[in-house]
């Protein structure tokens, strides 16, 4: 027994060693190639310690200082100054430009949506169409995690489409952006907006469906005190 467990070592141990031949062999015939992959993964480290240090940073920094002075026009209501600069201090737009990638270059795509949203809402000619589309498409390019914001974008683009003709695109947004977070004053606002929008449809059962989600989810919002008039208007329509 003693005898066959030294034999059974050694056929081990002879295993490990031609392995270890094998690995050596193969590091002799192939060291420039693996010396050229660690070079490799050393110069794509250093590119990107160089990029976050050299041009992503300074470059968050610089946007960050910058979209200030158009957010500062954006609240005094100089809408056009916002969106396109005052020649002094550049707009969302130029922002939107030069720091696309940075987080503020982000937030200027928000603010640019609801900027032409609102020249739009102002514009009584048919170069409107041209400004909601513009802010659907500002808006769309618009990425964010926060559940207030995001679904308030969605539901101007729900607005835009509704502007465009696009009553069923509108209502898919308003519904989409009415459940993204459960929220008393964001959710029974777009739910109201998509339960009139189903009447306008002529689609009464979902407009009394989501009038009545309303009714029975957000009974602290503001559209809770008067929805009981339109579930009545939805009713007496289907009951004809």
């Amino acid at each position: 027994m003693a005898k066959n467990k030294f034999e059974h070592t050694e056929e081990n141990l002879a295993n490990i060693e031609e392995a270890i031949s094998k690995t050596e062999r193969f590091v002799e015939k192939n060291k420039n190639y693996l010396s050229y992959g660690i070079i490799g993964i050393f110069a794509v480290v250093l590119l990107i310690m160089g990029y976050n240090k050299y041009i992503r940073i300074p470059n968050e920094e610089e946007a960050f200082n910058t979209i200030w002075h158009a957010e500062e026009y954006f609240n005094q209501d100089s809408i056009d100054l916002a969106l396109n600069g005052s020649g002094e201090y550049p707009g969302f737009l130029e922002i939107i430009d030069d720091y696309g990638s940075t987080k503020s270059g982000n937030l200027a795509r928000y603010y640019a949506g609801i900027c032409y949203f609102k020249i739009a809402q102002k514009d009584s000619t048919e170069t409107a169409k041209e400004y909601y589309q513009n802010a659907i498409d500002y808006l769309e390019d618009f990425d964010s995690d926060d559940l207030n914001v995001k679904p308030m974008s969605i539901g101007v683009m729900g607005d835009c489409q509704m502007e465009l003709g696009n009553t069923e695109k509108a209502v898919e947004l308003y519904l989409k952006g009415a459940h993204m977070n459960d929220n008393e004053f964001i959710s029974p606002m777009l739910l109201k907006k998509a339960g009139m929008t189903y009447a306008l449809l002529g689609n009464h059962q979902k407009a009394l469906e989501t009038y009545n989600e309303i009714k029975n989810k957000y009974l602290r919002s503001q559209e809770y005190y008067e929805i009981k008039k339109y579930i009545a208007r939805e009713e007496a329509i289907l009951a004809k």
